[in-house]
C-alpha cells in the first residue's frame, strides 16, 4: 500500500491520484467477480433481492450490492444412525445418505436459513417414519422401494427452498444378535422344509413311473421276463463270482392260474 501511494507521489499524481488509487485498490475487489461454471451469485441490492446472476463476470455496486455464492452441484450428506422399531416390533439401527443440489439459488437463499441442516433434519425424520413403517421382511429384501420412498417424500419437503432431491440410499441396517440367530433358524428351518418337499415330490413322481411300469407289464407278460434277464446281466458284471441260473417264468405259470 505504501509503495502504490509512494508512486503516485512520485508521479506527480498529487492527493487526488493518491484518493483515486486507494479507490481503485479497496472498491474494485468488491466490485468485479468472478463466478465458476457450476456458481451463481443471489445478488441484494439495500437488502432487496435483485435474483441470481452468473456464471461469468459479476459487477457490483460497492457497499449497496451483496452477493451470496451457490453451489449448484450435486452435493451428499450422511444421515446419522437412528434407531427405529418396524411395523412388526423389531428393533433396528440404520443410516442412509442423501443426494441433493440446488436448482432455485434464490429460493435456497431466502426461503430457509440453512438448507444443508434442513435438509439433512428432514431426511432423518422421514427415515425414522418411513421404515418404522415398514416390515423387517421389506426392509431387508425391497431396498429399492424403500429407498424411492424416501426420495419422494424428502423432495416434496425440500422443494419450496429450490432443493432437488436426487437419491436416497440406505446405507446398512444393524440388527440385534438375538434377531439375527432366530432369522439364521428361521433359514435352516425353510431350507429343511424345502428338502423334504422336494423328496416327497421324487418319491410321488417314482411311484407314478412305478404303475405305468405294471400297467405295461399287465398288458406284456413277456416285458417282464425281459427284466428279468436285464437284471440278471447288470448283476452278472465283469469282476462278480455269483452265478446265476436262468429259470423260464413259464414254469410257473400252471400255479399261478391255479
Amino acid at each position: 500500500m505504501e509503495t502504490l501511494i509512494n508512486l503516485a507521489f512520485k508521479s506527480g499524481l498529487g492527493t487526488a491520484g493518491v484518493v483515486i488509487v486507494l479507490l481503485a485498490v479497496f472498491i474494485l475487489p468488491q466490485a468485479i467477480r468472478i463466478l465458476r461454471e457450476y456458481e451463481r451469485g443471489v445478488i441484494f441490492r439495500l437488502g432487496k433481492l435483485q435474483g441470481a446472476k452468473g456464471p461469468g463476470l459479476i459487477f457490483l455496486i460497492p457497499v449497496i450490492d451483496k452477493m451470496v455464492k451457490m453451489d449448484l452441484r450435486v452435493v451428499t450428506i450422511d444421515v446419522p444412525k437412528q434407531e427405529i422399531m418396524t411395523r412388526d416390533n423389531v428393533p433396528a439401527t440404520v443410516d442412509a445418505v442423501v443426494y441433493f443440489r440446488v436448482v432455485d439459488p434464490n429460493s435456497a437463499v431466502v426461503k430457509v436459513e440453512n438448507f444443508w441442516k434442513a435438509t439433512s433434519l428432514i431426511a432423518q425424520t422421514t427415515l425414522r417414519s418411513v421404515l418404522g413403517q415398514s416390515p423387517l421382511d421389506d426392509l431387508l429384501s425391497q431396498r429399492d422401494v424403500i429407498n424411492q420412498k424416501l426420495q419422494e417424500i424428502i423432495d416434496k419437503q425440500t422443494e419450496p427452498w429450490g432443493i432437488k432431491v436426487t437419491g436416497v440410499e440406505v446405507k446398512e441396517v444393524a440388527l440385534p444378535d438375538s434377531m439375527k440367530r432366530a432369522m439364521a433358524k428361521q433359514a435352516e428351518a425353510e431350507r429343511e422344509r424345502r428338502a423334504k418337499v422336494v423328496n416327497a415330490e421324487g418319491e410321488f413322481q417314482a411311484a407314478e413311473k412305478m404303475v405305468q411300469a405294471a400297467a405295461l407289464i399287465a398288458k406284456e407278460p413277456i416285458a417282464l421276463q425281459l427284466r428279468y434277464l436285464q437284471t440278471m446281466r447288470e448283476m452278472a458284471s465283469e469282476h462278480n463270482t455269483t452265478t446265476f441260473l436262468p429259470l423260464p417264468i413259464d414254469l410257473f405259470s400252471a400255479f399261478l392260474k391255479k
